[in-house]
């Protein structure tokens, strides 16, 4: 990138640096950097991104933010869990078993995550996120609160956290009640990935673009007449992008797809009065379409009681505000880290690999989204 005003720190998690514009004012660049993990969201990535994103909200120079991920492979595949089945393991070979709030890693993890993905929400100027690559779990936290968010022809984007134990979250709970029709019952409970049209459609990306126009967009970036008036600026965001669509042309994969193609199919499905009925119904569905059947299965390897949850935070969540939304899922994380299949699902999947998780029964999510802080301030309660 020409205009570089700050040269990163190669071994952080987050690289930061400000571009400076033709006009003076300066475009700041946050690039996840953990290539290794497909830039899984770590504790001091969201401490890094938290700060960064702080301090340009008051710099007056800065005009908007790019946020990225390094590498060609992901923007960002979701959390680090490593560090969580680490400490949800002690916990529950310690004294303080069971207790919601007793593990403080997961506690800290949480709730910085989950501000982080508000801040985003409500950043007054612009954020351009760059979702290229695998975006699931908490990647889609980080992209979908950015004003301007584009996907490419190798965006795939997911929420399967049903598969590990836990459930959509990040916003999952307000962003999936949003999507049109059932999609977003549909995205919770089978966990299957979507591409860049399917992205747009259901209002998780706002633009589709090849990768390889990245360097050109910053470039037009970069001329713009940028001022202290954050409409504007993100007037001019829009723009730039729009006009690299219009260059780019047609393109196969912007087409329309396979989720859009079925949404008629995905609303008989899961449009049905209780979970049990849905799964049902997926159970019995019978296709020659690869994706259809995909989908169709996952809930059958997922765990039931997560599916159950998914369910009852989609429906509880449907009237709340976006921080109504963010405390009440800090809560259900918590009871999910605590005490229900979170802990197997990661063992399973990325300890020891066996791919074969000892689920819980099915009701065993009873009473996840009892707060955690009755009688108490919630750690959350500032979300304004």
């Amino acid at each position: 990138m020409d205009g570089s005003n700050t040269v990163p720190a190669t071994g952080l998690p987050v690289l930061a640096e400000t571009l400076q514009t033709a006009n003076g004012r300066l475009i700041g660049v946050l690039t996840l950097n953990a290539e290794k993990t497909l830039n899984a969201v770590s504790l001091p990535m969201i401490e890094l991104l938290t700060d960064h994103l702080a301090a340009w909200a008051e710099d007056d120079d800065v005009a908007m933010v790019l946020l990225q991920g390094a590498g060609s492979k992901a923007f960002c595949a979701g959390g680090d869990l490593h560090n969580l089945y680490r400490t949800m393991h002690a916990q529950r070979e310690s004294d303080q078993a069971g207790d919601v709030t007793g593990n403080a890693y997961a506690n800290a993890f949480f709730s910085m995550e989950y501000r982080l993905d508000y801040t985003i929400h409500t950043y007054e100027k612009p954020i351009l996120c760059w979702g290229h690559g695998i975006v699931m779990g908490g990647g889609i936290g980080l992209m979908a609160g950015a004003s301007h968010r584009v996907a490419t022809e190798r965006t795939r984007m997911a929420m399967p956290e049903a598969g590990i134990g836990l459930f959509p979250d990040v916003g999952g709970s307000w962003f999936l009640n949003r999507m049109p029709g059932h999609a977003g019952r549909f995205l919770a409970l089978t966990g299957i990935s979507i591409e860049a049209a399917d992205a747009r459609y259901v209002g998780l990306a706002d633009y589709v673009l090849p990768h390889a126009v990245r360097d050109d967009v910053v470039e037009a970036l970069l001329i713009q007449p940028w001022s202290a008036n954050c409409e504007a600026n993100h007037a001019l965001v829009g723009y730039v992008l729009r006009r690299a669509e219009a260059r780019s042309g047609d393109q196969a994969w912007t087409h329309t797809g396979p989720l859009r193609q079925h949404q008629d199919l995905i609303d008989y499905l899961c449009g049905r009065d209780s979970v049990d009925d849905v799964l049902s119904a997926m159970a019995a569905l019978e296709t020659n379409n690869p994706w259809l059947d995909k989908a169709a299965a996952s809930p059958r390897r997922a765990s039931p009681g997560a599916l159950r949850l998914a369910w009852r935070m989609l429906e509880a969540a449907k009237h709340l505000s976006l921080a109504d939304v963010f405390r009440l899922e800090y809560g259900v994380a918590l009871h999910c880290a605590a005490r229900g299949d979170f802990a197997e699902g990661i063992r399973a999947l990325l300890i020891d690999k066996d791919m074969a998780p000892d689920w819980l029964p099915a009701d065993s999510s009873a009473g996840f989204l009892d707060n955690p802080w009755a009688g108490h301030s919630h750690p959350l309660a500032d979300l304004k």
